[in-house]
């Protein structure tokens, strides 16, 4: 299972395409609030009915964290305690994680992305600490993920479900969808 974790203020494009894709692929994927609420609103003001929260979730039993960019989201996914404990158990472990638009400065922050290939929003380039930056849509570096933002959502979705099903899987989800063909 996958979980894309939401903050208040996340960038509802980001999350959304993401669980979309996941789920167009057939990956059991959450949707989970990182407070006490089962509907966290977006950057933009919409609002979102969660499948659970954080509080309710064995985290370490998920195949991949997933965390979307947007502000003031991803200072309020870095400002909770509890879901940096659990993403720290994951990256120390080698599970795989991704994040996207701003999000990415998350695993900078935290000292993930030395000497690995990485991208973010335009402009966070130097809270990527130690990273290679990349100004792809979406880098895949061993068990990381990033996206630049909103506009490469897309991308970000599909890098995820090659990781889980292959790169010819993504490319027929992604010709199903009208992208790129």
């Amino acid at each position: 299972m996958i979980g894309v974790f939401f903050a208040e203020g996340f960038e509802e494009i980001e999350a959304l395409t993401v669980v979309d894709i996941l789920r167009r692929a057939n990956l059991q994927t959450e949707m989970i609030s990182i407070t006490d609420k089962m509907a966290v609103k977006g950057s933009h003001g919409i609002e979102v009915s969660m499948d659970t929260r954080l509080a309710d979730v064995d985290v370490q039993a998920l195949d991949m964290m997933v965390l979307p960019g947007g502000q003031p989201g991803t200072k309020n996914l870095e400002l909770c305690t509890e879901l940096m404990q659990e993403l720290d158990m994951f990256e120390k472990a080698g599970k795989p994680i991704s994040a996207i638009c701003a999000a990415p400065t998350i695993f900078g922050h935290r000292g993930y992305l030395e000497g690995r290939d990485a991208c973010c929003y335009p402009g966070l380039e130097e809270q990527l600490r130690g990273a290679k930056v990349s100004y792809e849509p979406a880098v895949v570096d061993e068990h990381i993920t990033t996206g630049r933002g909103m506009g490469c959502a897309i991308d970000f979705a599909l890098a995820i479900v090659e990781r889980f099903q292959g790169k010819e899987a993504a490319e027929k989800l992604g010709k199903a969808v009208v992208y790129r063909v």
